[in-house]
């Protein structure tokens, strides 16, 4: 069995897609280094910015390929199948690059248009300081979840803009959150990802200190206007980031589902002459496992599709359209979650074990699900707007 494809209605499969599916052979055989070392290895990691798999959501006047967003998420999809953190460091990458469009020009070039193997990261919690100095900021601060950091050229962190002790308001109301972009070289990655599931992220913590950051070379998201008006940067940053999360989970249970059914047509349980794959509970398992992963590609493909005839006639996504693709991205994952642990279950004895990739989509799968743009607050969030019982987070 083989990934399903997805024919959207407006484009064909771009060629990035294709290049991840060459990929996949050489990271499955990796996938024991990758776990083992806790990190995306150097080489690979250049090996995939040399693919173009770190520009799909980088803007093309800097050198990137701006894919749709089904297609983003495609290749996602793809390289997760493979192993789960790889695919994790490829979103990670991918997603942070739309910065680009955030960017005043002169930055987006030094940081995007100088080197096409460049691969960016960070974290967008607000757990930094930035004070206001001549020509920039005074940055302290120190983030968790830094997945792929080892390999990023350029890292951000978001921070609290203080006024003296007091952190500096928006005209909202609400504290002033800059997303600082650091150089490699002023941050400092802290050994502290040991965790049960996509261990091959590298997700350590990093901190900087007293880290110079200047003017321009930061952003506020959801408040600073893109500086270019195609139709992938009309899509909401935490949308997209939420659609790119859930594609990881996607390719995780589409993996899971795969080994499964070629674990079943060769596995004879003890005190049973016949083969998995002839016991009607299994028959039933990887039915559902299928539905369930199938049902929610197409319902986050449908919410893409909606947002995307808005945003490619220049219109900005309506707060319905947000909550559809924030909806559709946390169902995704529980969905993906549920196909998952049918399959480790129905794998019996054969899933535990460290050879077996069904116990690492188990782990991995249920990592992705911790994820604030995708862990189930989601749907109380969405559910209020269904009802117009309230207004929308300022996170969809």
């Amino acid at each position: 069995m083989t990934a399903v494809s997805h024919a959207n209605k407006d484009h064909h499969p771009v060629a990035e897609v294709a290049t991840a599916r060459t990929l996949t052979p050489e990271i499955m055989a990796r996938a024991d280094e990758i776990e083992a070392g806790r990190r995306l290895p150097a080489a690979l990691a250049q090996k995939l910015a040399a693919a173009g798999l770190f520009r799909i959501a980088q803007p093309r006047v800097y050198g990137g390929t701006e894919c749709h967003p089904a297609d983003i998420v495609r290749v996602i999809e793809e390289i997760s199948r493979a192993d789960g953190s790889t695919g994790w460091c490829v979103m990670i990458g991918a997603v942070t690059a739309t910065l680009a469009a955030l960017l005043p020009e002169r930055w987006a070039r030094e940081i995007y248009g100088a080197d096409p193997l460049v691969i960016t990261g960070g974290a967008v919690a607000p757990s930094g300081k930035a004070l206001p100095v001549p020509g920039g900021y005074r940055v302290n601060g120190r983030w968790q979840w830094g997945s792929g950091t080892q390999n990023c050229q350029w890292i951000c962190g978001c921070s609290l803009v203080m006024d003296g002790d007091k952190p500096r308001l928006l005209e909202s109301g609400d504290p002033e959150l800059h997303l600082m972009i650091f150089e490699a070289n002023q941050v400092e990655i802290l050994d502290t990802w040991n965790p049960s599931g996509l261990r091959g992220t590298g997700s350590h913590d990093f901190q900087v200190r007293d880290a110079f950051v200047p003017e321009g070379r930061e952003t506020i998201l959801g408040v600073t206007p893109p500086h270019l008006g195609t139709p992938l940067y009309r899509f909401p940053f935490f949308g997209l980031m939420a659609v790119s999360v859930c594609a990881v989970a996607l390719g995780i249970a589409r993996r899971a589902i795969d080994e499964f059914v070629s674990l079943a047509a060769k596995k004879v349980p003890a005190w049973t002459q016949r083969p998995l794959a002839q016991r009607p509970i299994i028959q039933s398992q990887v039915a559902e496992a299928e539905a369930a992963l199938r049902s929610a590609r197409a319902f986050i493909f449908d919410a893409i599709d909606a947002a995307w005839d808005v945003a490619s006639v220049g219109k900005k996504l309506s707060p319905d359209l947000r909550r559809d693709l924030r909806l559709a991205a946390t169902n995704a994952v529980r969905q993906s979650v549920k196909a998952v642990d049918l399959m480790y279950e129905a794998g019996g004895g054969s899933a535990i074990h460290a050879e077996s990739p069904l116990q690492r989509c188990f782990r991995d799968v249920h990592v992705v699900t911790q994820h604030v743009l995708v862990n189930t607050s989601l749907y109380e969030q969405t559910g209020k707007l269904y009802l117009s019982a309230g207004p929308a987070s300022p996170l969809l």
